[in-house]
């Protein structure tokens, strides 16, 4: 069997569970690309899209016959927009590195991250609210697994990686609402290993928020975490 015939139908078995290898493969990409996003490294996008394509197939269990055969059109079109805005994240911060580099700058890091700014803000909350109506409004006509919180889901993680592309501290927040969401929907479609990593994220954005939150005061220009100071490469 080829590598991805086998990784495509790959099983783990743990009492009366079945888990896709891919599913575990997936989320340790995803894994890899929050740590590497939270270093602010540009490869953490190009890993986060090879997860991306995996748990593509697991979300869709019905579509692709999985053992779970639930279809989570939420999950699995997040799934669709993270590797579009992984692109746009990925160049806008190649750019940066490079100016900074243009610029003499040395640092390792291919954003500084930033407050939103009120407006910025008001726009986040104003996003999440009419993006989750459209989407639960969506999935009643398609279909999905946990109609609300897929929308839910979907939503906050879309505007999470737009934050993280632009350099807002916020987008660890949203990122803690979409766990919050995540578990129980997750734990009840009996995708456990993506559960697992979601409350695993749970403490991680935590984390990463602490470290963005600092980054924030000491690379401001003044020395503090304004929340208008614009982001490097804005």
């Amino acid at each position: 069997m080829n590598p991805i015939g086998w990784l495509f139908d790959a099983e783990l078995h743990i009492g009366d569970s079945t888990i896709l290898w891919r599913e575990i493969i997936g989320n340790l990409f995803g894994l890899a690309s929050a740590i590497g996003g939270m270093r602010r490294r540009i490869w953490a996008w190009p890993v986060g899209m090879v997860g991306n394509v995996l748990l593509f197939t697991v979300f869709l269990g019905a579509v692709f016959d999985t053992p779970q055969a639930q279809d989570l059109w939420g999950q699995a079109g997040r799934q669709v927009f993270f590797v579009a805005l992984s692109i746009w994240g990925w160049h806008r911060w190649h750019q940066t590195a490079h100016r900074n580099r243009a610029d003499g700058n040395r640092t390792r890091h291919a954003v500084r991250p930033r407050w939103a700014s009120t407006a910025e803000r008001l726009q986040l909350v104003a996003l999440y609210l009419v993006g989750t109506a459209f989407f639960w409004w969506l999935f009643g006509i398609i279909g999905s697994f946990g109609r609300l919180t897929e929308a839910w889901i979907l939503t906050g993680s879309m505007l999470a990686t737009y934050g993280m592309a632009r350099g807002w501290v916020e987008f660890w927040l949203i990122w803690i609402t979409v766990d919050l969401v995540g578990v129980p929907t997750l734990l009840r479609a009996g995708l456990y290993p993506s559960a697992a990593l979601y409350a695993i994220y749970g403490g991680f954005v935590i984390w990463g928020f602490v470290v963005w939150l600092r980054a924030a005061r000491d690379e401001s220009p003044d020395g503090l975490a304004d929340p208008a100071t614009q982001a490097v490469g804005t």
